[in-house]
Parts: C-alpha cells; structure tokens; sequence
C-alpha cells in the first residue's frame, strides 16, 4: 500500500508475515549486504531509512518487534529544546529545534500536531515565577524562529489570564490562581506509530525489516542471526553493522558505557484534567528548572510524567514505574488540582529507559548530556548511542556517514536524502482536512486513512478502535502477534481492562489478514 503524493515510496511499503518470509529466504539465498542495523526503534528504523534512501542494501534486525524498548515509552513529545538551553547544551537545543522543524512541516505532519504548554500562576509568587517561565518560553521561540518553523505552525508565547488559563485546563484550582504562562511544542499522536512509519518508509525504499529475528553475535564485517520463529540460524555478511540497540548497546560491545535513566509516567482519565487539550506544566517543589507536565492520549486518556531516575542494575526488558516515582508525580501535579488525584484514579503506568551516555556527573541522570555519539569497537562495530526520540533523524544521518567515512570508498556513498523524504501517511497539515476519512483515523494514518477505513469490518477493539485499525496493524505495519497488535500498533495495552476487552478482536483480525498470529 503506498500513500499518494507526499508519502509515496518507490517500491511497497506494507510490511506483513509474508513479506517476512520472503526477505528471509533472499537473505539466505544472497547473505551479502551494504548496511546491517541491529535494533527497532527509532534510531534503527531512522538508520535502515537513511542508508537504504541512499540505494544501500539495507537490512534492520530487531530481536522482538518494532518500538519493542524505549522508543514506545517516550513522553510523546517532539521537543524543541527549550530544556537543553537551560543546562547550556545550545548545539543540541539547535538540533532539537532544527528536527521538530522538519518532523512537523515536512517529515510527519499527520503524525505530530502543536501543543499548547500551560504553567499556572498561583499568588504569591506569581509575578516572578511568570517572568522566569515566561523567559524561558522566549528562548525556546527564538530557536523556533531561528530553525524557520512558521508562527502558523508553532505560535509565539505569552501570557494568559486567569479565565483562559481554567478555560484550557478545567482541572486546576481556582484559589489564589492569578493567570499562567503558554508555550507551544510539538506532540507525536504516538511514538511507537512514529517508528513503523519509518521502518516502513525504509522498506519502501528497499530495505528489509526483519522483525523477531535476533543477532546472536556481530562484530563489524556482519553477524550471526536467528529466527525466533523458526529456530533457523543466518550468517549475513556486512560492509557496516549498526548497533542501535539503545540501552542494551553494551550486549555487543562491552566497551560501550551508559547510564541508563528512567522516565515514568502515570495513565488517568482524560476526564479527570477536565478532558484539556493542552499540557498542564508543573514546577517540581523546590527545583526551578524541573517539571511534571499533563499530556492528551489517544484513547481518552492522559498521561502524566515524567521522572529522570538513574536506572541502575540489570536492565529489565519492560520497565516499570517505583511506588516513589508514583508518589512524586501525584503529589506535584496535585499542588494545582482542584480535585487531588490518588492512586485509585491510575489506570496504569509506564517507563522507559534513556540510553545516556556516562559522563562526570555524579548526581542526578538530569545532569547528563542528551548529545548522541557513533563509537567503533575493537572488531569495527559501530554503536549508536545517546541522543532522544526527537533527533532521531540527524543521528541516523550521521551514523550512516560515519559507516561511510570508516568501512565504504569515497566515492561508494551519495549523501542523506532524510531532511526531505516525507514518511507513508504524510499530508501537509492544512491540508488534512481534504482527507476523506474520520478525523481520528487521519490523525493515526494520514493520507493512508481512507485505506485503512476501507478494510472489512468486524469486532472492535476497547475505546472505539475499529476492526479495521486492528487489521491494518497486521497487513500492513508488521504486527505478528496480538501483543504487537494492542502495545504498539493501537496502543490498547497501555491500560490492562482495555487489552482484555481487546484480545479477541485482535484475535479477529489475524484471521481476516489469513495470517496466524505468532
């Protein structure tokens, strides 16, 4: 299935069982390829898009299924870097602005929309905590207006009165509220959604997306692989191997060191922040410089987060939030709730854990620079590690260059193309409008919408997703089982009652596709 016009790839970019199988046995037939990229999230899709755009023969390996780790457990924002301005690091604010830049006009319109960031005003104090956030909402858009993003894309901030700021955010409490302070960002619909994109924007682009299958060993001439599926192992010979593995980087290369960190949030009602639109930005008591912050959820929900842990010990396959972390995050958002959140209004939590890079600091993980690095093992692996969701653009970009630089000729490798390559589903956001399907499937499918309406009917999901949704997971996004299908193509297995009521459903779509589930 190809999106027209600006989502439009070369060849198909449906990714499904078959088409698994299929890539399998040509690898097998052929072992030898240009770029090998161990892992699934976005930096591994981003990386897999990169090198197989540049005419590379591209294969990505991802041991479990796309967004498996970290990248589905983001706070779901496309950050401009207003936050890494605070801490000095002015090189990666640029870069942080310059990608959202590009994810919200060029790369991904229908997938990350502006969002509105509220900070309440309380007396006393609220003069100059005012003129402190608003401060730093100006820096923010003068990296905006620096990196070219349009004030019809991304308004310029300011100040708000007391009945605007309730009228944005219900849920606050009205006592002693002078007014509040609103900045603007960008808000991904769904992060894991944002990586199939991609992992399907590089298959388009010829390369081949090999879910469930694991590399047992690799070094940088190639590496070993199985097959989870069918226990069938595979040598495969590389002219570069990526190693974009996140926080598991050091399983391959040892001398890789990383101070993982843990990010929390907690899953509440939507109708418990009065159903707001906005992000309802908190200061953390005693800090000026770290916040809790509220963000709209496909699904009726909100999440609310987020905490900055060290993440220390063995590395759990699916993190998961402390009682500490629940209790701080309640208690910060509760000093601006009317009606004070417990813990009987959780309908679930999440974590996940940043790939930093270890470095001198030897407090908080906050200290630690989001800057991202391309290190080269003893054999000739190249590992991707650092950086965050946002930038994960320029850092395929660069670990692609870097592959070039160390293991191609000169003349072997054109340049990136990434800066200007819409992903499938891509429509601009004016004209999304023109879109002739539900506005909540444009929001999730873009251009591809009206496809995914058109698949046929059957059970439901949990909170409205439709069968078509389900089955658009399997036949075209590369869900091979029912826990691909409700934790990372709909989102329903965030919330434990929501994936019950859903499993048949899913179930249901497996036999629609003529697929089996895995």
């Amino acid at each position: 299935m190809i999106s027209p016009v600006l989502g439009r790839t070369p060849l198909p970019s449906a990714l499904h069982a078959r088409r698994r199988a299929r890539e399998l046995d040509a690898l097998g037939t052929d072992p030898d390829v240009d770029i090998l990229v161990i892992g699934g999230g976005a930096t591994g899709a981003g990386i897999a898009l990169d090198a197989a755009s540049r005419g590379l023969r591209t294969v990505l390996v991802e041991r479990r299924d796309l967004a498996h780790g970290t990248s589905r457990w983001s706070s779901k924002l496309v950050h401009g870097g207003l936050r890494y301005l605070a801490s000095g690091q002015v090189a990666i604010a640029h870069e942080s602005a310059s990608e959202r830049h590009l994810l919200m006009t060029r790369i991904a319109p229908h997938l990350v929309r502006p969002m509105a960031q509220v900070t309440p005003l309380y007396a006393p104090g609220h003069m100059s905590r005012g003129a402190y956030v608003g401060m730093g909402y100006g820096l923010g858009d003068g990296l905006r207006r620096i990196v070219g993003t349009p004030d019809a894309v991304l308004h310029a901030p300011g100040p708000i009165g007391r009945d605007e700021t309730l009228r944005l955010a219900p849920a606050l409490r009205a006592d002693s509220l002078r007014g509040g302070m609103r900045g603007w960002d960008g808000q991904l619909i769904d992060d894991a959604r944002l990586v199939v994109a991609i992992a399907r924007t590089a298959a388009g682009y010829g390369a081949s997306i090999l879910t469930q299958v694991e590399a047992l060993e690799a070094d940088g001439d190639g590496a070993l692989l199985r097959d989870a599926l069918t226990g069938s192992e595979l040598r495969v010979r590389a002219r570069a191997v990526l190693n974009a593995t996140g926080v598991w980087a050091g399983e391959f290369d040892p001398a890789v060191v990383l101070r993982p960190s843990r990010g929390t949030h907690l899953i509440v009602d939507a109708a418990r922040l009065g159903d707001s639109d906005v992000s309802l930005t908190v200061a953390v008591p005693g800090s000026s410089n770290r916040f809790v912050f509220t963000v709209p959820a496909p699904h009726g929900r909100a999440y609310i987060g987020l905490t900055d842990t060290p993440a220390d010990g063995p590395l759990p396959e699916v993190p998961t939030a402390t009682d500490a972390e629940i209790d701080m995050l309640l208690a910060t958002i509760n000093t601006v709730m009317a009606s004070p959140l417990t813990r009987d209004d959780l309908l679930g939590t999440f974590a996940g854990l940043r790939p930093l890079l270890a470095g001198r600091a030897e407090g908080e993980t906050s200290d630690l620079s989001r800057r991202h690095a391309i290190i080269e093992s003893s054999t000739g692996l190249l590992s991707v590690v650092g950086g965050k969701l946002t930038t994960y653009r320029r850092m395929a970009q660069d670990a692609v260059d870097v592959a070039a630089a160390r293991r191609f000729a000169p003349d072997d490798m054109p340049g990136s193309r990434t800066r200007a390559l819409p992903l499938v589903g891509a429509w601009p956001r004016p004209r999304l409008g023109e879109i002739a399907a539900a506005p909540r499937l444009v929001r999730r499918y873009g251009a591809e919408a009206p496809f995914a309406a058109a698949l046929p009917d059957g059970p439901r999901g949990a909170r409205g997703v439709t069968a078509q949704e389900l089955e658009w997971g399997i036949a075209v996004e590369g869900a091979l089982t029912i826990d691909d299908v409700l934790d990372r193509r709909t989102r329903l297995g965030l919330v434990a009652r929501d994936r019950q009521a859903s499993w048949d459903a899913a179930a249901a779509a497996f036999e629609r596709a003529g697929i089996a589930p895995q």
